[in-house]
């Protein structure tokens, strides 16, 4: 639950833009969100005060400044805020040293609370943050100290020693005209030079009419013109430092592929200890492995029956770990921009992600059973399709669902036509398509199954090797989740930051995967 109420700022000081006041009153009824609520003394836990942030009006998109310190007193807790320098923080500074709006207000999460009779009484809250309110919800609050600024801190109004009392009689013109001369001083407002803009213009040149003129004049050899000209002759030649170079937020690259491999595959998690993981199973030759299944057979009245026994195995995979590591000062980490480092942990996650898809990919091919009947054509895609799905389904049990290719056989499959050049699987509106595969996404259908694009095939060409059909039960990939870790190395003040995770492939019944291989 989280309640909202609010004090009176005390004081408001715009030359050091620092706001301050009584956020927190203890023992007091105050009206919040939720209705009456009273504070018990020390009920309010905050963290670091450089993490509470000090919003306009409770907008989460308007914060105008960040708490510096905090006390906690008897009454209550007192902060301080230093205000940002931007537009919104100048204005929230005008309005409370002006006291338009000069309420504190307060949002905090309650942890321990006790219902009383007339308000809620809380004895345990965290402090979330504190706005700029126009009404403060405790009347007794007020404002004890608006801080002007420095350039307006005299008192214009004192008196020495050695001047005269003064007596009480009617104002002469002369003291009149005195006192109207006396600057009024007002708290908290900056002062604001009038801008370059409002100077008058020295140059004549004020028009294209007047450079002309004065072009003219200095041709037929005005010496007066001629300067007026020159001046007016500048340009980013002549003036550089006036062309800054602007770098833009956004960040190019060409590294981000996912890993198509590895979701074609079935997924599981990785145990959280061990670098070896065995699976108990029951596959038998037909599937790849080395298991007995038992037998029923049908038997004649009196007849013997036979014993077939059931032999079972384990199936093993090891646990390898992958990780990559980059070496950076401490200023490029401390004085970049701060993008650097979010899109340097990016860079190391897609380098980490390429290489389990690339161990995967290998895995696959190692353990796949190969295609027999297969060209560099659209025939040799039927009947790798075809041979692939009857045996896969023979072999394990289960159906064949995932086609893995690489880019070039994509290319021939975007580009496939019949006999009459129509596309065959890209074509739109097809009264009897062989698929969809499109050139403006790696995922898509050939022949009922469903395509992964993954270019992190070692063959390169439609040729062997270039394209994987699985059952996904067939092979499942485990792994951990991925962390990073960061080391300081004092000698030289570097930082080293580094990804790593753990994985371990596992293919279950091998002739439910089939590769690509020219006949």
């Amino acid at each position: 639950m989280i309640l909202t109420f609010s004090s009176q700022v005390e004081a408001a000081d715009a030359e050091r833009r620092v706001i301050a006041g009584k956020i927190v009153p203890f023992e007091e009824v105050g009206n919040t969100s939720v209705g009456k609520v009273v504070f018990a003394k020390d009920s309010i836990e905050i963290g670091d005060p450089g993490k509470v942030k000090m919003l306009m009006q409770h907008q989460a998109d308007r914060p105008i400044g960040r708490m510096q310190k905090f006390n906690k007193a008897e009454d209550g807790i007192y902060a301080s805020f230093k205000i940002s320098a931007s537009m919104q923080g100048q204005d929230a500074l005008i309005l409370a040293g002006e006291q338009l709006i000069d309420g504190l207000s307060v949002g905090v999460d309650v942890n321990k609370s006790v219902q009383k009779k007339d308000y809620l009484y809380v004895t345990s809250a965290t402090l979330k943050e504190v706005s700029l309110v126009e009404t403060p919800a405790f009347s007794a609050a007020q404002v004890t100290k608006v801080a002007a600024s420095e350039s307006e801190a005299e008192d214009t109004n004192q008196t020495t020693e050695s001047e005269a009392p003064v007596e009480d009689l009617a104002t002469t013109p002369q003291e009149a005209k005195a006192e109207a001369a006396t600057p009024t001083v007002e708290a908290a407002r900056p002062v604001i030079t009038a801008p370059l803009i409002q100077t008058s213009v020295r140059t004549p040149i004020t028009s294209m009419a007047a450079y002309t003129e004065h072009k003219i004049k200095a041709a037929l050899g005005n010496e007066e013109s001629k300067l007026y000209i020159a001046a007016a002759d500048d340009s980013f030649s002549t003036n550089p430092a006036f062309n800054p170079v602007q770098y833009l937020s956004e960040f190019v690259t060409n590294t981000r592929f996912g890993t198509p491999a590895i979701d074609a595959c079935s997924q599981g998690t990785l145990p959280n200890s061990g670098m070896t993981i065995s699976v108990p199973s029951l596959v038998t030759s037909v599937g790849g492995g080395n298991g007995v299944a038992p037998e029923v057979t049908v038997e004649a009245e009196g007849g013997a029956v036979q014993n077939t026994g059931m032999e079972t195995q384990y199936l093993t995979a090891t646990v390898s770990k992958y990780a990559g590591m980059n070496t950076l000062s401490v200023e490029l980490l401390e004085r970049s921009d701060p993008n650097f480092y979010a899109e340097l942990t990016k860079q190391l996650e897609y380098a980490y992600l390429k290489r389990l898809d690339q161990t995967v990919l290998a895995a696959l091919i190692q353990a796949s059973a190969n295609a027999t009947n297969t060209t560099a054509d659209l025939d040799g895609i039927v009947a790798f399709t075809s041979e692939a799905a009857q045996n896969i389904y023979k072999n394990t049990g289960f159906f064949a669902s995932n086609y893995i290719a690489n880019p070039a056989q994509w290319g021939f499959l975007i580009g496939a036509q019949d006999t009459t050049d129509r596309p065959v699987f890209n074509a739109v509106n097809p009264m009897n398509g062989g698929g969809n595969v499109g050139p403006t996404s790696i995922r898509g259908n050939v022949l009922g199954l469903d395509l992964y694009v993954d270019k992190n095939f070692t063959a390169s060409t439609f040729d062997d090797d270039s394209a994987i059909i699985l059952a996904p039960e067939a092979f499942t990939v485990y792994r951990s989740p991925q962390a990073f870790m960061s080391v300081n190395v004092v000698s030289n003040l570097q930082v080293q930051v580094a990804i790593y995770g753990y994985m371990a492939t596992l293919a279950k019944m091998p002739n439910g995967i089939y590769k690509y291989k020219k006949t």
